[in-house]
This record gives structure tokens, sequence and C-alpha cells, in this order.
């Protein structure tokens, strides 16, 4: 079993697995058009969708085997503020996927940039991962941003890869090798 030493804690957020009483947190962001519009098959949730969401986040704790997703919530003073996953892709290539959802109302801080930086140091660190990527909606600047801001390369476009609400939509590509992560030990800055 492959799990972080919860709560990992950064400056101004505690990374920690999620838990029922997280709901209406949680709600607040997942019920929003402006959240779910370009990620792959989500529409705003009902309080009652968003409560199935979190009890599978909160089963997502450590990860066992390939295919598994490990979600970290993002706590600011005593509010989850969002999400960073890292989904295990291959355990012979030593590579990850990073994911992560922030309500809208913390952005433009650096909290993602934090958070995400907290747990690609244990990805590549404890973990011992060789590579990490991410994806996001071509027309999603601001993920595509915080990937850049981590230190990610775009590797690809992915032009009318996958349809979104009935309509074909290009997907872009970044990633981050352990040789490259924090130059060496210096991380990304957050913001």
């Amino acid at each position: 079993m492959i799990r972080p030493p919860f709560p990992i804690r950064t400056p101004r957020l505690t990374l920690r697995p999620v838990t029922l009483d997280d709901l209406d947190d949680v709600y607040a962001w997942q019920r929003r058009e402006d959240v779910t519009r370009r990620m792959l098959g989500a529409e705003p949730r009902t309080r009652e969708q968003s409560r199935s969401s979190v009890v599978a986040m909160a089963a997502e704790d450590v990860l066992r085997a390939e295919g598994d997703c490990l979600t970290s919530a993002v706590v600011r003073g005593a509010t989850v503020i969002g999400t960073v996953e890292l989904v295990w892709r291959s355990a012979e290539y030593r590579t990850a996927e990073l994911g992560y959802v922030f309500h809208p109302d913390h952005g433009g801080r650096g909290f993602a940039t934090e958070a995400a930086a907290a747990l690609l140091d244990w990805a590549f660190g404890e973990w011992g991962l060789h590579r990490v990527y991410a994806r996001c909606h071509a027309e999603n600047t601001a993920s595509a941003r915080l990937m850049t801001r981590l230190g990610m390369r775009p590797e690809a476009r992915h032009v009318a890869s996958y349809q979104l609400r009935g309509e074909w939509a290009d997907q872009l590509v970044h990633a981050v090798l352990k040789s490259e992560w924090r130059n060496g030990g210096t991380a990304p800055s957050p913001g």
C-alpha cells in the first residue's frame, strides 16, 4: 500500500483524506456549472450526487494497484477549498496522472499550485515516481497555466480527441519528470 504521511502541511494549507464531513464544502463547487463545464463527464451535481462523490473520494486514501486514485482534500482554515489527486497509471514506468479541482472563490492566490506541488513533492520523493502528467480541456487556460507554474512542460495537444457535451474537444497534456521536478530541489513558487 502506498499512502502519503497525512496530513501534509504547507505554509497555508493542509492536505488530508476526504471525509464524509466534507460534503457541504465539496457540494459548494460541484454544483457550479463554471467548475464542471470543461470536466469530462461532469455536470453540475445535486447534493445527493455530491454525497456519492464524497463517499467515493473518501475511499481513495491509499494506492494498492495501477488504476487506483489517491484523492486529498485541500483545507484552508476549516474549509475544504478543493481536491488534488494522483491516479497510478503504471507501476513499471513509475507514472501517475495529476488531477485537481478548486472552488473558484479561492482562485488566483496560488492555493492550487501550493497543494499540487506538495503532492508532487511526496510523489517524486517518498513514492519514487519517474513521471507525472496532467490533462485538461484546451480551452481551460487556468488549468494549463497551473501545469506550467508547476514546471510541467507541454507535451501534446490531442485534436478533437474526446467528446464533451456532444462536441469534439481538444485536450492538452503536460508532464514533468522526477529529474526536472523542482530543478534539483527548488520548488516552483506558489502563485
